[in-house]
């Protein structure tokens, strides 16, 4: 009896199911246990706009000690915030996520200073930070912040038409000033007028387009400053005369320049590729997809940056200086002597064909100089381009020998709206509201004729 029942066809059906629904539940189980254990997924946006950048995967990747980010808020708002945070806490055993919300836990949010729901606290032993927003670019400076120690200072020259670290306009450094207090770096405004001499405290020494001559003794200042271990950042434009706009010769500070192993040319670089059309820039912006092999751009292939009024460098050999190629403007590009002219024009037999040189570093001991053929390319009005604030950063972090934060860092989220022009929306109105509809009229006619 027991062995007919074993037989039964009814009894192997049971089996057969019992068995693939245990196999299913298996294969469930161990796929929610990877799911929880190991957190993996993909972002197909055209930005990547759910991936953290290399900056931020390089920096918590290499923490040395325990760092603890908090988020204070409603426990109903969390899953805002673990989109964002969670991608932290798995790069590293060393970052620690928690939230509180401080209505449950009082004590924990009075202990911590807070005051407003949605607070990000970032914690390094005692040093603590906190974030202004809950997005990528503020966490990461926050992260920044607590693990470099000791202050560095950018020193932006002023008193011969430099560029403003403080006025907000167009040609301001007001946004490059925002973008290195987030790197941790304080600036401050010295003026060689008053007094011929770069404070000690100056990390980063930047002269930023300056459109009058420099006097001997300012010269000397930076010199004296340089060859005793210091490092700068030179910004030198064209010298043209283009409306209002004239600018300077400097030839005390360009034979300086030349002797540290870096020649800016009296020219001005014009692109003719026509790519810049597609940027909304014309010809005096000469773009740079070409990068050589150096820190400050090895993160950066792949990544257009353009730098109005441009004038091209050269390198000078032998010496004690070591000077290096940084970037490169394409082929289709021309180097014009004339300068004076309001319109500009290109000669091609008698003006230098690219690629053309616009940015050189140069080193020897401890002393280090970036020099770039253009001031306005960090500008507010062009800082935005593309990749122009990664590698005005990376010259920076590279300047202070802080090689470790130099990456491609956290982007603003893009803007993808669909720009129409007339032609085209008439030609979506006509196709949506008259076309569709009257073909599956058409359609329905014809059916209906056949059936009839």
């Amino acid at each position: 009896m027991a062995a007919e029942w074993v037989k039964a066809r009814q009894t192997r059906y049971t089996a057969y199911a019992t068995f693939y629904v245990l196999i299913v539940l298996g294969v469930l189980g161990t796929l929610n246990y990877l799911a929880n254990r190991y957190t993996k997924s993909y972002d197909t946006t055209a930005n990547k706009r759910f991936t953290l950048s290399d900056q931020t995967t390089k920096i918590v990747k290499e923490l040395k000690d325990d760092i603890r980010i908090t988020y204070f808020d409603k426990a109903d708002n969390f899953q805002r915030a673990k989109d964002l945070l969670d991608r932290y806490n798995t790069l590293s055993p060393k970052l620690h996520v928690d939230y509180v919300d401080p209505e449950k836990k009082p004590l924990v949010a009075r202990a911590a200073g807070i005051r407003n729901l949605g607070s990000i606290v970032v914690n390094a032993g005692p040093k603590r930070e906190e974030a202004k927003s809950l997005t990528e670019e503020e966490v990461t400076g926050a992260l920044i912040r607590t693990i470099k120690t000791g202050d560095r200072t950018v020193c932006a020259v002023s008193g011969s038409g430099e560029h403003s670290l403080d006025q907000a306009s167009r040609e301001s450094y007001s946004k490059a000033k925002e973008l290195l207090g987030r790197d941790n770096y304080k600036t401050k405004t010295i003026s060689l007028l008053e007094k011929a001499e770069v404070p000690k405290d100056c990390t980063v020494l930047m002269v930023g387009g300056p459109r009058f001559d420099y006097a001997a003794p300012a010269v000397e200042a930076i010199k004296k400053y340089v060859e005793a271990g210091g490092r700068a950042l030179f910004l030198i434009d064209p010298p043209v005369t283009l409306g209002k706009e004239d600018i300077s010769e400097n030839a005390s500070l360009v034979a300086q320049l030349a002797e540290w192993g870096v020649t800016p040319n009296k020219d001005l670089v014009l692109d003719t590729s026509g790519v810049g059309q597609l940027f909304g820039v014309s010809e005096v912006v000469p773009l740079v997809s070409s990068y050589e092999s150096h820190p400050i751009v090895n993160e950066m292939r792949g990544t257009a940056t353009g730098f109005p009024l441009a004038r091209s460098l050269e390198a000078k050999t032998g010496g004690k200086w070591t000077a290096s190629k940084l970037f490169s403007t394409s082929e289709n590009s021309y180097a014009t002597t004339n300068l004076g002219s309001r319109e500009i024009r290109i000669n091609p037999d008698k003006d230098k064909k690219g690629p053309l040189t616009l940015g050189m570093a140069a080193s020897t001991g401890q002393s280090r100089i970036v020099v770039v053929g253009s001031s306005g390319w960090i500008a507010d009005s062009f800082v935005g381009f593309n990749g122009n604030r990664d590698l005005f950063l990376n010259m920076v972090n590279w300047l202070s020998s802080d090689e470790q934060l130099i990456s491609i860092r956290p982007k603003d989220p893009e803007d993808r709206r669909l720009a129409l022009n007339r032609q085209q929306m008439s030609m979506i109105l006509y196709t949506s509201v008259l076309l569709i509809p009257l073909a599956i009229i058409a359609s329905g006619i014809s059916v209906w004729w056949k059936r009839r």
